[in-house]
């Protein structure tokens, strides 16, 4: 038979491009086009990211990745990560390595370093260095390993064990190294699946941003790491746009600001993972709980309250003693075991199933602002991000197979609702069956069909999210832009079919059959311990007048303007403005400061010519000199904003 000389290549708009057989990526992109080829970096062949080196077969599917493509900083922030770990290996003899992935914009690399603490000034040798192994043009070649037990000897025969212990967990998966070559040899490797760019100059800006510690596997009984953290770009204009959000991001970052403006704290005695709300935040939570119970209960929810804790018992029959046992905190009551709540859906599971239940009165929907407590190490944890103690804005409905498309859309419904109100737009993911699914087939297909069209019909554009759904249903994850372009975690809506059957929960159909309900889990906010430190950080702790715990200020000049000052105040405060006099014996200058500090919206000056006109002169926090008002008129004006929940 003879050789085959060409080959067929599928491309990303379904046309075919015939190329010689043994072509590679580069290959390809030239027989295209030579611009293109110049902009080239990766490929995606049958879906998976590979080198643009890769030799292509007969019939691939092949979509060439370019600089434009944000899927090339995969390819150029991994391939960073490696010439990191080499740069730090080449300054610190004793240093050996661990895992080095890319990360949403940027990169890290952990080290055991024997007999060196990296610091902040390391940094810049080490990015010195990194820039030295740029200009040599190291090229990232892939090497199959042959015989992996012989490659785990010699990693351990040079000392490099994390290396060894990775390949020994991967040794029957096809493993590969990638090395980097200069002139043809190598001076560093890794053990790594890729996929990397070609060559180290590829790489045009980058920066080393931080040292972290960090456990091997993320296990605190392992070897204690140094983690150094870094970011890279296909240009320097991009890298200083880039530097210049994450000074814009420390500037707002809940944790400095939760001090700085007083707003909560996390201390020794209490605990970490355990909030203290002080008076300003917790204002901000009370106006945030009032809003979420007006709009459920427009929407047609029912709030619930449920304890703290359950006996051991719940958690079997849940299936969380199963799943979800090293995140709980137990505890031993009257020789009984119970559990602190992981999760508040056990509890509204048991109320439904309090009393028999109608085809006629589903869907019912059940709220509860309610607090759980999960175990999370203490090197993940992160102010009010990432906490051991929070209270979710959960809520569960149940209803019929015919019922939970309309459900869907109305959960959609208050999304829109709740996030407009913050000025908080969101970008919405389906992720769909995983490998670990419960549940027949048939079921599956029904949830994620029920699933698009409810995204459909409500015309909510989505990413689909293959495989990465909860083992019990498939979800809709939304995800959250805040004034600067971060992206956080925000509302989820969960279908579940595990729940439902592990309680045996019923309602009477129409014709008498016990039928089960369609559950759904969802909350908007996660926690409200998240929500607030997106809410501090999108705001820069300047909060909407509805959400500031001080709403005005007034600030006499001088003591002879003190009275008519307090009489101001006081008709704020009977329109139910939260309102204070700053009495102090300071300049006006230095008032308005302080007031500026303390993010108010508010300053109302006072002074003979206010006190002539019976007026007051108006500064707002953003606007400065907004003019004179009678206090009719400025009170209204805030009591409006006030009830609109209107956003500067």
């Amino acid at each position: 038979m003879p050789t085959q000389t060409t080959i067929s290549i599928t491309l990303k708009d379904g046309s075919k491009k015939e190329i010689a057989s043994g072509s590679n990526g580069i290959d390809l992109a030239k027989a295209i086009s030579n611009s293109l080829a110049k902009k080239s970096i990766g490929l995606s062949v049958n879906g998976e990211l590979q080198d643009i080196n890769a030799v292509l077969k007969d019939g691939d599917l092949v979509e060439i990745v370019t600089v434009d493509d944000p899927r090339s900083y995969d390819f150029l922030r991994h391939s960073s990560a490696h010439v990191l770990a080499c740069a730090v290996q080449n300054l610190f003899k004793g240093a050996r390595i661990a895992n080095g992935p890319s990360i949403e914009n940027g990169f890290y690399y952990d080290f055991e370093i024997a007999d060196h603490q990296l610091t902040p000034e390391d940094l810049s040798k080490i990015e010195k260095e990194m820039q030295k192994l740029i200009d040599e043009d190291l090229k990232f070649v892939k090497v199959n390993v042959e015989d992996a037990n012989k490659q785990i000897s010699e990693f351990k025969s040079i000392g490099e064990k994390f290396k060894a212990e990775n390949l020994e967990e991967h040794k029957d998966h096809s493993p590969t190294l990638y090395t980097l070559q200069k002139e043809g040899k190598t001076v560093w490797n890794d053990f790594c699946k890729g996929p990397h760019i070609g060559s180290s100059k590829q790489i045009k800006a980058f920066k080393l941003t931080s040292i972290s510690g960090a456990y091997w596997h993320a296990d605190e009984t392992r070897e204690k790491l140094q983690r150094i953290y870094g970011t890279s770009w296909w240009s320097k204009e991009d890298l200083e746009a880039h530097i210049k959000r994450l000074e814009e991001a420390e500037k707002r970052d809940h944790r400095k600001l939760g001090r700085q403006l007083d707003l909560f704290s996390i201390q020794e005695e209490t605990g970490p993972g355990l909030i203290l709300w002080h008076p300003k935040l917790a204002y901000l939570r009370t106006q945030i709980e009032n809003f979420w119970r007006e709009i459920h209960e427009k929407a047609g929810y029912e709030l619930v309250y449920t304890p703290h804790i359950a006996r051991n018992e719940l958690w079997d029959i849940s299936g969380h003693n199963e799943f979800y046992k090293e995140n709980m905190f137990s505890m031993e009551i009257d020789e009984q075991k119970y559990v602190l709540k992981p999760m508040n859906c056990p509890f509204h599971v048991k109320i439904y199933d309090s009393c028999r239940h109608s085809y006629r009165e589903l869907p019912i929907r059940m709220g509860e602002l309610g607090t759980v407590y999960r175990y999370e190490r203490s090197g993940v944890m992160h102010g009010l991000a990432r906490v051991r103690g929070f209270t979710q804005d959960d809520a569960h409905i149940f209803c019929r197979k015919d019922q939970f498309v309309d459900e869907i859309k109305g959960v959609i419904k208050l999304v829109d609702e709740i996030y407009s109100k913050f000025g908080l737009t969101y970008s919405a993911e389906l992720s769909t069956k995983p490998a670990d699914a419960i549940g027949t087939p048939e079921i599956w297909d029904f949830a994620e069909a029920g699933l698009k069209k409810a995204l459909d019909e409500y015309g909510l554009a989505y990413q689909l999210n293959p495989g990465d759904g909860a083992f019990y249903g498939p979800k809709i994850d939304f995800k959250l832009k805040d004034a600067i372009g971060r992206v956080w975690q925000g509302a989820t809506i969960q279908l579940d079919f595990n729940l439902p059957k592990r309680f045996d929960i019923k309602y009477t159909d129409k014709d008498g059959t016990q039928q089960q309900p369609v559950m759904v889990h969802r909350a908007i906010f996660g926690s409200l311990e998240r929500i607030g430190a997106v809410l501090i950080e999108h705001f820069a702790g300047a909060f909407p007048l509805w959400l500031s715990y001080k709403q005005a200020i007034v600030l006499p000049i001088a003591d002879r303007h003190l009275e008519y000052a307090q009489k101001m105040n006081e008709i704020l405060r009977e329109k139910g403005i939260r309102s204070e006099v700053d009495d102090r014996a300071e300049s006006v200058n230095a008032k308005i400061r302080d007031a500026q500090i303390e993010k108010i919206p508010y300053m109302l000056i006072i002074g003979d010519k206010e006190i002539a006109e019976n007026k007051v002169s108006v500064r707002h926090r953003k606007k400065a000199d907004i003019g004179s008002m009678t206090i009719e008129e400025i009170t209204n004006k805030i009591f409006e904003e006030i009830k609109n929940k209107i956003i500067e």
